[in-house]
C-alpha cells in the first residue's frame, strides 16, 4: 500500500511508531533512509530506548533453523541475521557458532530432521563427532550426538540499538521519550490517527498532573512489544482484541572454575514446549550465563530474578555440564517475552505483522519475541516493502 510520505495539512507526522525497542528503531531508521522527505516520530514510554525486551535477552544472532519453513520467524530471522553480520565493521558481532546436544535417540532423531531442514533453508549445519567435541569443549557432555550451527553468533543489543538510533536521528527523525500513549482514535474522514499521550513523570504519583497532548499521523506502526496488544486494543473493535501473555525468562551467571567454553551450547528442544531449554550462552567478553528458563507471570513489570528457579536450572544444565554445581550459579537478570498465546496452547505462534483490515495505515506488530533481535532489520525491511 502506498501512503502519503509528506505530512498533509494539519497532520503532525507522516509516520508514527509506538515503541523504541530494537524493532521500532529498525523500522524508524528504514523509513527515514528510504523516504528522506518523511516526518517520522517514535514514541517511547520509558526515559530511554530499548529498556524492556530488547535489552533483556541472550543477545544471540540466531541461525533461523528452528522455525517452520513457511513462517515469518524463519524468513525474517535469516534476513536479519545476514543484515547484522553485514554491520560487523560498525557494531560488535562474533560468529562463535552453536552446538545443539542430543542425549538420547529421540534427541538425535530430532537433530537429524533439523539438519535436513537447515540444508533446505541455506542455514548450514553439520554433525560433530563426540570424540572431536570432547577435545574442543571437554566440559560439555553429549551422549548421542552434536549438531553444529556455525552461523549462530552473538552481538551487543545496546550497540545495535545505538547504531539504529544514530541512523534515525541523523536523518532528523523525532523521538519522544517518557511519553505514554493513553488512547488512539482513527479519524475516518481525514484518514489520520489521533494519538492521545501524556508525559510520564519520574514520580508516578504525579502522573495525573501531567498535561495531555494529541499527535496526528497518517501512518501508525505498533511496535510496543509487551504492550503491543494494549495499543492494538485501543484501535480495533472488541471482537478483534488480543490478549497479552507474559513469559519470564531468568538468567544465571556462572562463578566457578573457568570453563573456557568458546561457543553457545543448547540442549535439544522438547517438542511442544515454548522454550529452547536452559542453554549456555556467552557474551562478547566471554562471560558464561545460563538461561532463559520459562516462567509464566501475570505482570510485565516484575524484573526481579526468580532465585527459586535456580535449582531447577542447575538440574537442566548438569545434563550437559556434569561438573556444574548449584553454588556456581547466581541470579543475574531476567527478561519477559511478549506472548500472544498462553501456557495451555502448544502450537507454534508466528510473528503477526499486518495492516489491519478497515484501518488503512495501521501496521500492527504482535508477538515479536525471539528471534526479534536477530530479525529486527529484516522485519523493518518487510514492513517497508509490504505496507509503506
Amino acid at each position: 500500500m502506498s501512503r502519503e510520505l509528506t505530512t498533509a495539512s494539519g497532520v503532525d507526522f507522516s509516520h508514527t511508531i509506538i515503541g523504541a525497542g530494537v524493532v521500532g528503531l529498525a523500522i524508524g531508521a528504514e523509513i527515514v533512509t528510504r523516504f528522506p522527505e518523511s516526518k517520522v516520530l517514535i514514541i517511547e514510554k520509558n526515559d530511554a530506548y530499548g529498556q524492556e525486551t530488547s535489552s533483556r535477552n541472550s543477545e544471540v544472532i540466531h541461525a533461523g533453523i528452528y522455525y517452520p519453513e513457511d513462517s515469518l520467524k524463519m524468513r525474517l530471522c535469516l534476513e536479519g541475521k545476514r543484515m547484522i553480520y553485514e554491520l560487523k565493521d560498525r557494531i560488535p558481532v562474533k560468529q562463535c557458532g552453536k552446538w545443539i546436544l542430543a542425549q538420547n535417540e529421540r534427541d538425535l532423531e530430532y537433530l537429524e530432521k533439523l539438519h535436513e531442514k537447515s540444508k533446505r533453508i541455506a542455514a548450514p549445519t553439520h554433525f560433530l563427532s563426540i570424540k572431536k567435541a570432547a577435545l574442543e569443549e571437554p566440559a560439555v557432555y553429549a551422549r548421542a550426538g552434536i549438531l553444529c550451527s556455525p552461523t549462530t553468533g552473538i552481538t551487543s543489543a545496546h550497540e545495535l540499538m545505538s547504531y539504529l538510533m544514530a541512523k534515525f536521528q541523523e536523518a532528523e527523525g523525532s523521538l519522544a521519550l517518557g511519553t505514554k500513549v493513553t488512547g488512539i482514535k482513527y479519524n475516518d474522514a481525514d484518514k489520520v490517527y489521533e494519538i492521545e499521550t501524556v508525559e510520564q513523570e519520574v514520580d508516578q504519583d504525579t502522573e495525573g498532573n501531567a498535561e495531555p497532548f494529541t499527535i496526528s499521523t497518517a501512518t501508525l506502526i505498533n511496535c510496543a512489544g509487551l504492550h503491543a496488544p494494549q495499543i492494538s486494543n485501543m484501535i480495533l473493535p472488541k471482537e478483534r482484541h488480543v490478549t497479552a501473555y507474559f513469559a519470564k525468562g531468568n538468567y544465571f551467571t556462572y562463578a566457578g572454575k573457568p570453563l573456557h567454553i568458546k561457543r553457545l551450547v543448547y540442549p535439544c528442544p522438547t517438542p511442544g514446549v515454548a522454550s529452547l531449554g536452559t542453554h549456555l550462552t556467552i557474551d562478547l567478553g566471554g562471560q558464561i550465563r545460563f538461561g532463559p528458563d520459562l516462567e509464566w507471570v501475570n505482570s510485565c513489570e516484575d524484573y526481579h530474578v526468580s532465585e527459586g528457579n535456580l535449582a531447577k536450572a542447575c538440574t537442566q544444565v548438569v545434563r550437559y555440564l556434569p561438573g556444574m554445581k548449584a553454588e556456581n550459579l547466581h541470579g543475574s537478570y531476567c527478561g519477559i517475552r511478549p506472548k500472544i498465546i498462553g501456557p495451555q496452547t502448544k502450537r507454534f505462534q508466528d510473528f503477526i505483522i499486518r495492516e489491519e483490515r478497515g484501518y488503512p495505515g495501521f501496521v500492527n506488530l504482535l508477538g515479536i519475541e525471539s528471534p526479534g533481535l536477530t530479525a529486527s532489520m529484516g522485519i523493518a525491511k518487510y514492513v517497508m516493502q509490504r505496507y509503506l
